[in-house]
């Protein structure tokens, strides 16, 4: 690996140092980060199951589960806009057990709650409440991967956490299937809350670096608050990712990608429990099978990187989610349905991956948080109406139609971007002397730099 793709940082004003770190396979820090968010996301998968699940069978409503999802996305649209100025300025290490121990206490209610009887909007409230609190520690979450490992290592670390989605996408849906089955999704989403008990509690032995803010503003070089509240909660992050040559094109691409598969679990779980009468359990399985394609793409996902390149990598990505979601809506196969699953799940793991350490490369590190967020929010933002959209036409013309139109758009997602630098980008950032972190034009990121 180059000294470019491996991100390396370079030193100065402004330059946030983690405390030297141990080899990858050493890194007693970031080996109990990464099994800790592996039950996390283990449990995560869970609910991704369970939820719809719990709403499908209180309703019976299609439209009622896209419904939730948008809920979903616009509290998470809604804190990403500050999300980065919180993550840049305080403890990241207590936020996100903060943010662990509230999560794991409001889906632990779930059953206690459901007790009284269903109510539907519970589940809005509660979907609401753990959205906040997911981008808050999301965002937390990938600026402090920098902290924990070599720079050198920075691939290889998402790669292993990108493994843990997968691993817990692969397993999750199962244990949903079976628990939903055995004592019902409520008690499924509660098993989930236990397991943020468990991650609250590893990341309390964890040892982050401190808040970047704080250090570059010790340094000497950009300082905290300067800008206003404003500029400094979303308008910071979004002109670096505007500057950008490659970070513009690809938050373009995502957000039009973002509108037309934020609601394709919701079309799969109604495709296979509805359309083709299968059960929980199979559609447990069904998932799973998308985790087997994000696992492989996890532990493949450097290889691949290093050999075409991220732009070809990204785009590559794009066309399998295009032809898996068109396949799904149509096929009356559930094993064919499985298989395509895992193509969609390999693509956008892949795709994750490389978008995920190419921010991480190229951004400064007193500004990951609100380019992280930034991020997140612009191309989200488009998530819900688009979940919203689909579930509602496909209530309306049914669930073949219209995951034949989104894989069709999807493809043309992938033409758009053969005309954007991102055809021939082969390394994981716009290269230029003094390394691969630059800021773009007016950013107050210490010395004079442009991407």
């Amino acid at each position: 690996m180059t000294g470019t793709e491996a991100g390396q940082r370079p030193e100065g004003p402004g330059r946030h140092r983690p405390p030297e770190r141990r080899p990858l396979g050493r890194n007693k820090d970031f080996t109990v980060f990464w099994l800790g968010q592996a039950l996390s996301v283990l449990g995560g998968s869970v609910s991704l199951l369970a939820l719809p699940l719990l709403v499908l069978h209180t309703t019976g409503s299609l439209v009622q589960m896209g419904l939730v999802t948008v809920v979903s996305g616009v509290s998470g649209i809604v804190t990403g806009v500050f999300a980065g100025y919180v993550v840049d300025r305080v403890d990241r290490r207590r936020l996100m057990i903060g943010c662990d121990l509230a999560r794991g206490l409001l889906l632990g209610a779930v059953p206690l709650l459901w007790i009284a009887g269903p109510r539907i909007w519970l589940l809005y409230v509660l979907t609401a409440l753990v959205g906040v609190l997911k981008t808050l520690f999301d965002v937390a979450y990938v600026t402090a991967v920098p902290d924990l490992v070599r720079p050198q290592d920075l691939t290889a670390a998402n790669g292993r956490l990108m493994s843990t989605f997968a691993f817990g996408t692969l397993l999750g849906p199962v244990a949903a299937g079976v628990l939903t089955a055995a004592v019902g999704a409520d008690w499924a989403l509660a098993v989930d809350g236990a397991t943020f008990l468990v991650s609250a509690a590893s990341l309390a032995r964890v040892r982050f670096g401190r808040p970047a803010c704080r250090e570059a503003k010790e340094e000497g070089g950009w300082e905290c608050g300067r800008e206003g509240v404003l500029r400094e909660v979303f308008v910071v992050g979004f002109r670096f990712l505007w500057a950008h040559p490659l970070l513009r094109p690809l938050t373009v691409l995502l957000t039009l990608l973002t509108f037309l598969t934020m609601g394709a679990t919701d079309l799969l779980i109604y495709r296979v429990q509805h359309d083709l009468g299968r059960d929980a359990a199979t559609l447990g399985y069904v998932i799973a099978a998308g985790g087997a394609g994000a696992l492989v793409a996890a532990f493949a996902a450097g290889m691949l990187r290093r050999v075409f390149g991220f732009g070809a990598c990204w785009l590559a990505s794009v066309a399998m989610i295009g032809l898996a979601v068109a396949g799904t809506g149509v096929s009356r196969s559930v094993p064919l349905i499985a298989v395509l699953a895992a193509v969609s799940m390999f693509g956008m793991t892949l795709g994750g991956v490389c978008s995920m350490t190419l921010r991480q490369e190229v951004t400064p590190e007193h500004l990951l948080g609100r380019v992280t967020s930034a991020f997140w929010t612009v191309h989200n933002a488009s998530g819900p109406v688009g979940a919203a959209v689909l579930t509602v036409l496909a209530a309306r013309h049914g669930v073949p139609a219209v995951s034949l139109a989104a894989g069709a758009s999807c493809l043309l997602i992938l033409c758009a971007g053969l005309l954007t630098p991102l055809r021939g980008s082969r390394i994981g950032a716009a290269a230029r002397p003094g390394g691969p972190r630059s800021a773009p034009r007016g950013a107050r990121t210490g010395p004079s730099a442009r991407a």
